[in-house]
């Protein structure tokens, strides 16, 4: 079992709780940034008691790891997206990919509230940073064939933070409005000699 939580209370909150309270999460972090949300406000949105939320999630950073992991999965499955083809365009591809996830709208909102509470509360940074780290950063660096691979997946990974940051956050233009198959085309040689020229 979780956290104290009574089985009773849980029953009360009726079915789907959790799934409905990282909704809200989202929802909460994405509108007000993370220093903003509260557990109680998440509670609120999501129609229960805080104290089940801190039953499913414990802190609020704990909250926001999940909440975020979430908004974060179709970034999650780049570094398989990269293996899938060997070395040959390993760049294009990640180029096309990460580009591919924030050029939607469904993906592009909760990864800009992402980014914009990692620029602003450092709490909200680790946590972003242990996930990138930890579950995208290593499995890329684990497939390369180079030396120093883990310091090349984040040269790689800054370039394109770099380019979402000018393109969707700050909408700085020309970038903000540059056909993306030239970006990918300009981007995508010096993202392979990252991955794959020792």
């Amino acid at each position: 079992r979780r956290r104290g939580r009574p089985a009773r209370a849980e029953a009360a909150e009726g079915p789907g709780a959790r799934e409905r309270i990282l909704a809200a999460a989202r929802t909460e972090f994405a509108e007000r940034g993370y220093d903003k949300t509260s557990v109680r406000g998440i509670a609120k949105a999501a129609g229960v008691d805080a104290a089940l939320v801190h039953h499913y999630f414990g802190t609020k950073e704990q909250v926001f790891a999940a909440a975020i992991e979430l908004s974060f999965a179709p970034a999650l499955t780049m570094p398989d997206a990269i293996a899938g083809g060997g070395e040959a365009g390993a760049g294009e591809r990640m180029a096309r990919f990460m580009f591919g996830v924030w050029e939607n709208p469904v993906s592009r909102q909760p990864l800009l509230a992402i980014m914009r509470s990692a620029l602003t509360n450092e709490t909200a940074a680790a946590v972003l940073r242990g996930l990138v780290e930890r579950r995208l950063l290593q499995r890329v660096a684990g497939e390369l064939h180079v030396p120093d691979p883990e310091f090349r997946a984040q040269l790689a990974a800054s370039h394109l933070i770099g380019i979402a940051m000018l393109r969707y956050v700050i909408k700085m233009e020309p970038m903000a409005s540059a056909d993306l198959e030239e970006i990918v085309a300009m981007v995508a040689p010096t993202l392979q000699r990252y991955l794959t020229q020792a």
